[in-house]
């Protein structure tokens, strides 16, 4: 500690010593006066540069109030919108059948339950949604006779059409009479007053081959009929009893319905049920009256009833998908059993077709990964990619 003192007692010397010689040789009446003064003259200059520097950079960086600034403090700053997407999509679903597996998974855990994430986005994403309705919405009425199977939904779980985001209910199949023609107006009123337009079945045949309108958000019109070539007796068909559906075992009508529909939108859309269950051959029937459709004016004919997937066919540009299978129905629906089909409309108007195949295990609906391949190797002239879109080969 003693060195310690003894060494800043010399540094303070020396310092002094150092200060007192620049005073005499520098200060006033030194011999170096002229040559101090100019040192202190330019350090002077020098403090008051840096003193107005800084006091610029005050000025700069004043912050104004709210007031000042002419803002108003209750205003709002809105980000700028992002640009609309114009691609409209449209999804067509198989044959949609609420059995007692689906209602009790739907019960217990939503619509969830019912279905996979990847298929309820694809369905509530659609800017419009269309499903074959196979069953009737009622409690009323007495099952047909002679029919082996027969399908009737408690009117409460049309909420789950709504869930799923559907639209439309196509209504021209071989189930939607199981229970009558009570059942069948109840099933008009339970969809009415869920807010789900329907088609293929009415009160008379001018109501039953209705054409359904939607509208874009470009203002283009997308036009949907459904009818039927299968029904179990003929009193079905709305030409014989009323209600009843609108049927083609005789094309005319369809064909007439149609052509008024291609001069009312820019999109036609034709869901029809017929062919034959269980396989994937073609009637002679459908791919005749398939094209015919297409020439009179359908943008696209989208087929069911087989419960199963069958080929797709590109027609003078447009396409057949002649059965999308099942899409909710049983329990289980095994690869190659049903699927969806995705039409996307860009701003452009450019077209593409996307086929969606599934599978289904207790009774939750999910995409068949191995499905695409599948489609493409039942069809003709066609390619089907990873994702399943559709181009012509």
């Amino acid at each position: 500690m003693g060195r310690f003192f003894s060494a800043l007692v010399k540094t303070l010397l020396i310092l002094v010593l150092v200060l007192a010689a620049g005073w005499y040789a520098l200060g006033e009446g030194g011999p170096f006066e002229e040559k101090g003064q100019q040192l202190f003259g330019a350090f002077q200059e020098q403090n008051s540069d840096l003193e107005q520097s800084v006091q610029d950079s005050s000025d700069e960086d004043t912050v104004l109030t709210v007031e000042e600034a002419g803002i108003d403090p209750t205003s709002a700053v809105e980000p700028s919108p992002a640009p609309e997407d114009l691609t409209t999509k449209i999804v067509f679903t198989g044959d949609v059948e609420l059995s007692e597996y689906v209602q009790s998974n739907y019960s217990s855990a939503g619509v969830d339950g019912v279905v996979a994430p990847e298929i309820k986005d694809l369905m509530t994403n659609a800017t419009f949604t269309m499903i074959n309705n196979e069953f009737c919405f009622s409690e009323r009425g007495q099952k047909a006779p002679d029919k082996q199977y027969t399908f009737r939904v408690n009117p409460s779980y049309v909420s789950l059409l709504n869930d799923l985001g559907v639209d439309i209910a196509g209504l021209a199949n071989n189930h939607v009479l199981d229970f009558g023609r009570d059942a069948l107006t109840d099933t008009f009123t339970t969809l009415t007053n869920a807010g789900i337009d329907y088609t293929g079945a009415g009160n008379s045949l001018d109501d039953a081959s209705k054409l359904i309108v939607k509208t874009d958000a470009k203002g283009r019109t997308y036009g949907f009929l459904a009818a039927s070539h299968v029904i179990p007796v003929g009193s079905w068909n709305v030409l014989n009893a009323q209600p009843g559906e609108f049927c083609f075992y005789d094309e005319t009508d369809l064909l007439n319905a149609i052509k008024a529909a291609d001069s009312q939108v820019d999109y036609l859309f034709v869901m029809v049920h017929w062919g034959v269950e269980h396989t994937t051959e073609l009637t002679s029937y459908q791919p005749n009256d398939g094209h015919k459709f297409i020439d009179a004016g359908a943008d696209a004919v989208i087929g069911m009833h087989s419960h199963c997937l069958q080929p797709v066919e590109m027609y003078n540009g447009k396409p057949i998908f002649y059965s999308l299978g099942n899409f909710i129905f049983n329990q289980n629906i095994k690869s190659g059993g049903g699927g969806a089909v995705e039409f996307a409309i860009d701003e452009n108007d450019n077209v593409s077709y996307r086929i969606i195949p599934i599978t289904a295990s207790g009774a939750c609906t999910r995409v068949d990964a191995a499905g695409f391949s599948y489609v493409e190797s039942i069809s003709h002239g066609v390619a089907v990619d990873g994702s399943g879109y559709i181009t012509v080969k």
